[in-house]
């Protein structure tokens, strides 16, 4: 499937501007294909390399994909570097942006969304790798966001375990989150940015609260194994591929297919060989 970029430059209420690029599906023959709608965050450098290829690859499975540059609290929408400068700069600028300007990032990419020709105006779903999968997670916020695949999410684990970062986003998706939304929560065994007891409270707090989710544990993969650039040895791509599929098995059943309404008929499953 070909693609499409551009980029669209949006207002905040902070009276900034949000870059969002947008990565559209085009059919040969079919100008007036509709597609579903995923955002895509990124890590702590912005939209990246690695960060476009993901989006790239995204929507040439079929959806209209936008990637907003997150820092424009701070600086222009220009990618960081993967750097020791870059890196100072993109943790510092994630712990000083405000919990309610992302949460208004996401509101405009949604609204962007909406406003697409080419958007099928249902279903919206997000992803994201290291900061963008903390997002990613907290998208879910916005109604119209109906599933998730965060890869290795940093910080929202924290508040719970004391350590001192402001951050009600694991609380809040597990007290907020619809019956029809859906979570794939995708870490490493040797990412330590997450420690083990961290995503054990992750795991236990969403299903004390009946979320719908997947939780993935790889064994040996690390921090970044996603990014194919700049990883530090930490890119594996077969592992990568792997979590792929789970990614666009979720997508593809709850942003694609036309489920009709959410009917919580579950029964417990029947204890047989």
């Amino acid at each position: 499937m070909l693609i499409t970029e551009s980029f669209h430059d949006v207002k905040t209420s902070a009276e900034t501007t949000l870059r969002i690029y947008v990565f559209t599906p085009k059919v040969r023959g079919y100008p007036r294909a509709k597609f579903p709608g995923v955002i895509v965050y990124s890590e702590i450098y912005q939209v990246t390399g690695p960060v476009r290829r993901f989006a790239q690859k995204i929507a040439a499975e079929g959806y209209v994909t936008v990637a907003p540059a997150i820092y424009h609290n701070f600086v222009g929408p220009e990618p960081l570097n993967y750097d020791v400068e870059g890196t100072d700069m993109g943790n510092e600028f994630k712990i000083k942006k405000r919990l309610d300007s992302y949460d208004e990032d996401n509101r405009l990419c949604c609204d962007l969304l909406h406003s697409l020709s080419q958007f099928d105006g249902k279903n919206i779903g997000a992803t994201g790798m290291c900061l963008g999968g903390h997002l990613a997670f907290r998208a879910l916020l916005d109604k119209r966001v109906k599933c998730a695949t965060c890869f290795f999410p940093t910080d929202i684990h924290l508040k719970s375990l004391g350590l001192g970062k402001n951050d009600d986003t694991l609380e809040r998706i597990s007290k907020e989150a619809f019956a029809d939304q859906e979570l794939v929560l995708i870490f490493g065994t040797l990412d330590t940015h997450v420690s083990p007891e961290g995503r054990d409270l992750i795991r236990k707090t969403l299903r004390d609260h009946k979320v719908s989710f997947t939780f993935l544990e790889i064994l040996n993969a690390e921090h970044a194994f996603i990014r194919d650039e700049s990883s530090k040895g930490r890119y594996d791509a077969s592992i990568t591929e792997s979590c792929l599929g789970f990614m666009f098995e979720q997508f593809n059943r709850k942003l694609k297919i036309e489920l009709g309404a959410f009917d919580n008929d579950s029964k417990s499953p029947e204890h047989v060989c």
